[in-house]
């Protein structure tokens, strides 16, 4: 399963400050603001990950985990 989390804002500063929020929760951008075609803002972020989901169950692998 992918984890994918979404910023929207009417502005290129507000989609940024946004992208800054999930920052802060760990997580990584994967796309910067980008105007879209209906004149709205997106960026994108995955939590950090640093290998692939344990096969025993576990989950993923994190950062000082």
């Amino acid at each position: 399963m992918a984890l994918r989390f979404a910023v929207q804002g009417d502005t290129e500063q507000e989609c940024t400050e946004g992208l800054r929020l999930l920052e802060q929760l760990g997580l990584r951008p994967t796309m910067l603001p980008k105007l879209l075609t209906d004149n709205r803002w997106m960026a994108r972020a995955v939590p950090l990950q640093t290998k692939a989901p344990a096969t025993n169950g576990e989950g993923p692998v994190t950062p000082g985990g």
